[in-house]
């Protein structure tokens, strides 16, 4: 294993930068994707979340199953061969976490990866979005709400003593069950991914709604390794934590994270790989808004400025209480076929769906 900050930096940053550009050249984000399906009627960007999440499946298993992911003990420095990190199942902290998540995102106008590569196109609105995300997550993790956060992760689900359930585990155990699981989910999805006739192409100004889910799902599996592999840890693609990490590494000098190795930067502060990564998302985005020339300041009115802030908060107390967000549930926990990540995300949607019928349908209608 490569480990030293530098490497670290380096290869967090790019993952970052990477991430940002395609997300911004795709359009890539899931509140657009649900909120489309019941608003627009239209599937085109689920149908490229669906095609991240299927190669993302793929490649994040094959790892594990190769043995190509490693984590540093911190105590004794022994580099070991670990699986994929699947979250314990708490089915009411999942489902209502992932529900107020799901509210949040369509007041915030933007899931958390969305506001994150939106910075970097210039929206000040995305800015006070991250900032209420922050507020929302400290409110939960360590301010008046962890009482409840803590009460509701009590309630887990558990097979064989183990809460750390795959989808997998319903029907059993060992390599058979659990490929023949991911093989019928992934023909499954493939079959309406393909139903809307996916191309891979692009123009001067975006990407192709399947190369933009081709790329999501290779960088998902890309991030698995490398922080595994110069992060000490494999944690795949996220923002929820990541945030809060680069936010207490900005006011504290120290990301402060109890799980995942930290790393200092020139001498300046400790950070983790996630925060340098989150770090560079933005900043992946600008590039791509600046070449496409579409980077630029945009004030949106008082109003909308606090609704964006109050969805954000929520979208923090949901995201902390349902054990990630869009990006780190939807699409890197399901990369494990973690059933906490898919309860999650299913509630995500059925949450971003009621505030789009409160917000626009039912005005429309009335």
């Amino acid at each position: 294993m490569l480990q030293g900050s530098m490497m670290t930096v380096l290869t967090a940053v790019g993952l970052g930068l990477s991430l940002g550009f395609i997300l911004q050249r795709g359009r890539f984000c899931l509140n657009t994707a649900f909120r489309d399906i019941i608003f627009m009627k239209d599937l085109t960007l689920f149908r490229a979340y669906l095609l991240s999440v299927v190669v993302a499946v793929l490649g994040a298993n094959m790892l594990e199953d190769l043995g190509m992911l490693m984590a540093v003990n911190q105590e004794t420095g022994e580099i070991v061969r670990v699986g994929l990190l699947r979250q314990g199942f708490a089915p009411l902290a999942n489902i209502l976490g992932g529900f107020l998540f799901g509210t949040g995102i369509v007041l915030a106008g933007g899931c958390a990866s969305g506001i994150t590569y939106r910075v970097g196109e210039g929206q000040v609105s995305s800015i006070i979005a991250i900032i209420g995300f922050f507020f929302g997550i400290v409110l939960t993790t360590n301010g008046l709400l962890n009482p409840v956060y803590m009460y509701l992760k009590g309630f887990t689900f558990k097979i064989s003593g183990s809460s750390n359930l795959a989808l997998w585990d319903l029907f059993g155990r060992g390599p058979m069950v659990k490929w023949l699981t991911i093989g019928i989910f992934s023909i499954a999805v493939l079959a309406f991914v393909i139903k809307g006739k996916p191309t891979f192409g692009k123009n001067s100004k975006t990407y192709s709604w399947g190369l933009a889910g081709l790329f999501v799902g290779i960088l998902t599996v890309i991030g698995w390794w490398i922080s595994s592999y110069f992060g000490g840890i494999p944690r795949g693609l996220a923002v929820t934590t990541p945030i809060k990490e680069l936010f207490n590494a900005f006011l504290y000098k120290d990301s402060q994270s109890a799980i995942f190795p930290e790393f200092s930067f020139l001498g300046i502060f400790r950070g983790t790989w996630g925060a340098f990564f989150i770090f560079a998302v933005p900043l992946g985005a600008f590039l791509s808004a600046w070449k496409l020339k579409e980077f630029k300041w945009k004030i949106a009115p008082a109003q909308e400025i606090l609704t964006v802030f109050f969805g954000s908060v929520i979208m923090g107390i949901g995201a902390v209480i349902a054990g990630g967000c869009n990006l780190g549930h939807g699409v890197t926990g399901i990369s494990t076929m973690a059933m906490s990540s898919i309860v999650a995300t299913v509630s995500i949607i059925l949450g971003n769906w009621t505030m789009v019928y409160f917000k626009f349908i039912r005005p429309m209608n009335e």
